[in-house]
């Protein structure tokens, strides 16, 4: 279980990479809300295609094992999202609007998608 945990970190150099992207690319030419919608929806392909590779290469031992990392990284994703955004000063009421789906605010769909990418490419690649 702990390559699984290892297996995180790498998610996190991946979304700096999707941010700074976002920020230093496209984000002047699509504003500030279409730059987060298409970075959220580029970000959960290369989780798609990352945790694909996790599932090829070190295959859980079955679907309850998948999900159960799933989650593991979900809950680091989140801890690091909201304990990263904390320590540079946001406050919650920022840190929460990046899930406001009424404002069109996509970002619920990374931690969804991290919870749930190991399961689904288990299902696909594996079974």
């Amino acid at each position: 279980m702990i390559k699984y945990l290892l297996c995180w970190f790498p998610m996190v150099l991946m979304a700096v990479v999707n941010g700074a992207a976002r920020d230093l690319g496209y984000k002047k030419y699509v504003g500030e809300l279409a730059a987060h919608q298409i970075s959220t929806f580029s970000l959960l392909i290369l989780i798609f295609i990352y945790s694909g590779l996790i599932v090829k290469w070190w295959p859980p031992s079955d679907e309850k094992q998948a999900l159960f990392i799933g989650i593991i990284w979900a809950v680091l994703t989140l801890l690091f999202e909201f304990g990263f955004g904390k320590l540079r000063g946001n406050t919650w009421e920022q840190l929460f609007r990046a899930y406001n789906v009424a404002e069109g605010q996509l970002w619920i769909l990374i931690p969804i998608g991290v919870a749930l990418a190991p399961y689904i490419m288990f299902k696909f690649i594996v079974k």
